[in-house]
């Protein structure tokens, strides 16, 4: 049977998810029904006859009744967007961060539950067939005990990124939190997959959090930052990430364990494992979503909500309101690179600063980093969620 599908945010990113659901659509698996933007809708890809276009996505869920909702508006607004259309009797494909507080995601996870619906978030880095045999590997004891998870990505965003969008650099917009920064938005694939590979291991909750948050430019966030989080079982794992980097790193997680090592390159989807190969290829989330509504048993969900209580929960701990606000970089360690809305900011020597956090745990403050500062550090606010892990060879909610 076709599910109805709308998209909510229906410019910018939301253009990719019009794309996808035109190639879903030649399939016969869905039908594009409606679109909502508070902005007119860019006309590439154009809007397929017949699918209705709302500024109000109220209205769209009310006069479409859609099947299925994809929501990519900005994340402060997902939650009553969300609860609006799992009210409507929608399923829902959230886009990533999906909200920015603990509170937030029991909120929608409460909602769901009653509702009898399915929220799958947009982290399709888990839907990686190399990184769910990583899953499995480390969940059977490939590795033997894990002694650490990091993750290491040097990126940059130029000043047009910074433009884009009234939100972008921000951290509050009218009094709600704003999830961005160089984990919690750009980089939180990454983010997300190493939590999963801790989760594999059984490592708990994240409990606590040390943090160093830098900024090369007059934002409100961090484009420079360095996490490391320890779970309840002891496992420490660590994020360091830029958007203001030399040479280009695309992004790995490197999984470290008594008997042996791994790392997979998150964007790629290559798998360094010895001894064994990930196949190639992802699963798609919305088509994995359809698939669930059609056998809710039989085909769980690759990114279901539940799932991603831990990034949530290390989101607050980085952007809300104990966290530290980002240094300011002294402008003697930081080159602008190009001009106009292309001006990148590099800061000197930052590659080689992500790989030492990376190798050995230890925050730039740690390692006598010249620019860096002292480090933050606080519990992490999490309750009442399961961290266990989906028996091998398989995609499963946890």
């Amino acid at each position: 049977m076709t599910a109805a599908v709308a998209l909510i945010g229906a410019n910018g990113h939301g253009r990719s998810h019009r794309r996808r659901i035109a190639e879903l659509e030649r399939t016969g698996s869905v039908r594009l029904v409606a679109l909502a933007d508070v902005q007119p809708i860019e006309p590439d890809p154009p809007v397929p006859a017949g699918a209705a276009v709302f500024t109000d996505h109220r209205e769209l869920l009310a006069t479409a009744a859609p099947d299925v909702v994809v929501i990519c508006t900005p994340p402060h607004t997902h939650l009553p967007i969300a609860l609006d259309a799992l009210a409507a009797g929608c399923d829902v494909l959230l886009e990533k961060p999906p909200v920015p507080t603990v509170e937030a995601h029991a909120t929608l996870q409460a909602a769901v539950v009653s509702s009898g619906r399915s929220c799958q978030v947009g982290f399709q880095a888990l839907g990686s067939l190399a990184a769910q045999t990583l899953f499995d590997a480390v969940a059977a004891g490939r590795l033997g005990r894990l002694e650490s998870v990091a993750t290491v990505a040097s990126w940059r965003r130029d000043d047009a990124y910074y433009a884009r969008a009234p939100w972008s650099g921000r951290r509050v917009v009218d009094g709600r939190p704003v999830l961005d920064g160089a984990l919690v938005n750009p980089l939180a694939h990454a983010v997300m997959q190493s939590l999963a590979v801790a989760a594999a291991a059984g490592a708990g909750a994240p409990v606590r959090l040390a943090a160093e948050r830098y900024r090369t430019r007059d934002i409100e966030v961090d484009d420079t930052a360095f996490a490391r989080i320890t779970f309840a079982g002891g496992l420490r794992m660590m994020a360091a990430v830029t958007l203001a980097g030399e040479d280009f790193v695309a992004g790995s997680v490197i999984v470290t364990g008594a008997a042996g090592r791994a790392e997979l390159e998150y964007p790629t989807d290559r798998l360094d494992l010895p001894g064994l190969t990930g196949p190639p290829g992802r699963i798609d989330l919305l088509e994995n979503l359809i698939a669930h509504r059609r056998d809710r048993s039989g085909v769980p969900l690759v990114a279901p909500l539940a799932r991603t209580a831990a990034f949530t929960a290390v989101a607050q701990t980085l952007t809300g309101p104990g966290a530290a606000p980002p240094a300011l970089i002294d402008e003697a360690f930081v080159a602008a690179v190009g001009t106009g809305p292309e001006r990148v900011q590099v800061i000197t020597g930052i590659n080689a600063v992500l790989r030492e956090a990376a190798a050995t745990l230890k925050l730039p403050s740690e390692s006598g980093v010249a620019w860096a500062v002292p480090a933050y550090e606080v519990d992490v606010p999490i309750a009442g969620h399961p961290y266990g892990h989906p028996p091998p060879g398989s995609v499963g909610e946890y």
